[in-house]
């Protein structure tokens, strides 16, 4: 998905999120399976538990965060939590790479690539806390059909109908994430303060954005379960 994902234009995204925008095609999609198979993970997640402890007091023992402004981390994909640490460690030796953060930069500036794999592993193995967030209308609209005539692109194109993403493109789960935390990093790829998304993807579409429409779809994924 990587490998066509960065040879999709503006256009096509917009054509994926017309698609979507479609009721019928939205309702067609079947709800994915859940498997019983038991989950493997790169990294160990023992060893990530134990090396965890230190993220605790943001993050929550089990990656679930009470602190709105943090997120969870419990349930998300790992590789996407690897990356993410990897680019707050990038930002450290210059600001103009990775994802920038002066608390997150300095938690993981001493950590080894097997120490980002085991913390993602652990927490990536963990599951996530469902919100209780209220669903939002206009959220939903937005969420699931995009608005062609600002050149919004339906998310659920990217995350999913249940707000789970997509491991292997590196789509992030964004359902049951803290409302707080989602509203903020959309506010920051649209003001260009983060800027580690694939190919500019998120600082596209948040750049459409106003301030209603960002916390009307924070709303509706921080609902979805």
């Amino acid at each position: 998905m990587n490998t066509i994902a960065k040879h999709l234009s503006e256009q096509d995204v917009l054509d994926l999120g017309a698609y979507f925008k479609d009721p019928a095609a939205v309702a067609s999609t079947p709800a994915p399976k859940k498997s019983a198979a038991k989950l493997t993970f790169v990294g160990d997640v023992e060893a990530g538990k134990a090396k965890a402890m230190v993220c605790a007091s943001c993050h929550g023992a089990d990656g679930n965060s009470l602190i709105a402004v943090y997120p969870k981390l419990a349930g998300q994909h790992e590789q996407y939590l690897a990356k993410q640490i990897a680019d707050f460690k990038a930002a450290t030796v210059n600001a103009d790479e990775g994802r920038n953060d002066p608390v997150m930069g300095g938690m993981v500036a001493t950590l080894s690539t097997e120490d980002i794999q085991d913390l993602a592993a652990f927490f990536a193995s963990q599951k996530t806390t469902p919100t209780n967030v209220a669903t939002n209308a206009t959220g939903e609209k937005l969420y699931n059909g995009g608005d062609a005539n600002r050149g919004i692109t339906a998310c659920i194109a990217c995350h999913g109908v249940d707000g789970k993403g997509a491991a292997l493109a590196g789509f992030p789960t964004v359902s049951s994430q803290n409302l707080d935390y989602l509203k903020t990093q959309l506010n920051k790829f649209r003001d260009g303060s983060r800027h580690n998304d694939m190919n500019s993807m998120m600082t596209t579409i948040a750049s459409k954005l106003t301030d209603d429409d960002i916390a009307a779809v924070a709303e509706y994924m921080s609902s979805l379960k």
